[in-house]
């Protein structure tokens, strides 16, 4: 097939440091090259890829200090879709909103691979007015808050088999990987790790919109020795990290559409520990690959009962279930689908 992956531009493919979406981008693209299949990736100048690169804007906009609009690099990426739109099978856009109006007035096949929240009354008015649009959700929880959308399929992410791999260390200590920001819950994890009397590591950014929750909450409780902050961690530094972690510890305070920072961990053979709430128990096997709970105190207390978990079976669990080959499988069923069957007339704004 001759696919377009559409990709967000606020960083590379695959990005630098961090970046989820457009790291499963990433991930997605390669597999589907390795497949045999002809890809057509939009994507920052400064992304790596073995599909043809179409690059709108030259580098990432999180590291363009001169830029003032970051709506701009979109629509001209936006553009160069529609007028390239008759070069391919099927258009895959994991942008979430901003290209549904153009894409639909066009008729060349594409999905839409929703990556981001969805409850809120904003987003559910704007995918009524595109009702048939077809959409693809990363969990089954991810559609409770837009029951009447048109979701084609449910995939979950998937890493490359051999990117991050159990390494020969003695795990020592709690771990954090992500983001600083309230709905992640780094307070909670620093109060489960000194419960179980643990050392945390928290390797994790801090976006300007988190610095004053950072300085205010979160800086106070690192004193270097039971909870040290080691920042942004790149993706070579994460099977040492993770694979050094007793577990991995996932608070969260959301509904949380994925989470990949959990088979990231998976993939080195690490437990995850993580609250309740939106995929989790999606992803998480009760009592295979971690331990899903409710608060602190269940939390701390499933720390006891990670050392007799098999670390083998949690890196099975992951090949089984998480890999980008089984994804990229599951995006063709897709696209097959859309792609044999006459474009239908989506109904649109006037």
């Amino acid at each position: 097939m001759k696919i377009a992956q559409v990709a967000p531009l606020a960083e590379s493919v695959p990005p630098r440091l961090y970046g989820g979406t457009e790291r499963i981008v990433s991930y997605l693209t390669e597999e589907l090259v390795s497949m045999g299949h002809e890809v057509t990736l939009f994507a920052t100048g400064d992304s790596r890829s073995s599909a043809e690169l179409a690059a709108p804007w030259p580098r990432a906009l999180r590291f363009d200090p001169g830029l003032t609009d970051t709506s701009i690099p979109h629509i001209l990426m936006l553009e160069e879709v529609c007028r390239r739109s008759g070069e391919f099978d099927l258009i895959h856009c994991h942008l979430d909103y901003c290209h549904l109006p153009l894409l639909s007035r066009q008729s060349t096949p594409f999905l839409t691979t929703l990556h981001g929240r969805l409850d809120s009354r904003e987003v559910a008015e704007f995918f009524g007015v595109f009702p048939d649009t077809p959409l693809v959700s990363i969990s089954n929880s991810q559609r409770a808050c837009l029951p009447h959308a048109n979701f084609v399929s449910t995939i979950y992410h998937g890493l490359p088999v051999n990117l991050l791999q159990p390494q020969p260390v003695r795990p020592r200590y709690l771990a954090f990987l992500g983001r600083i920001t309230p709905d992640k819950g780094p307070e909670q994890a620093i109060r489960i790790a000194r419960q179980t009397g643990i050392p945390l590591k928290i390797a994790a950014k801090v976006d300007q919109v988190d610095e004053d929750y950072f300085a205010k909450v979160i800086r106070p409780m690192i004193d270097g020795q039971t909870v040290k902050m080691q920042g942004e961690i790149s993706e070579a530094k994460k099977a040492e990290f993770l694979s050094g972690a007793v577990a991995l510890l996932m608070p969260i305070d959301w509904p949380e559409p994925f989470g990949l920072v959990m088979i990231e961990a998976m993939a080195c053979g690490t437990p995850v520990i993580a609250f309740n709430r939106g995929s989790v128990s999606e992803i998480v096997d009760h009592g295979v690959t971690g331990f899903i709970v409710e608060d602190e105190s269940e939390a701390a207390a499933a720390i006891g009962r990670i050392y007799t978990m098999s670390r083998e079976k949690v890196r099975s669990e992951f090949q089984n279930r998480f890999t980008a080959r089984r994804m990229a499988l599951d995006y063709l069923d897709v696209y097959s689908s859309l792609a044999v069957r006459s474009p239908a007339k989506l109904r649109v704004v006037p």
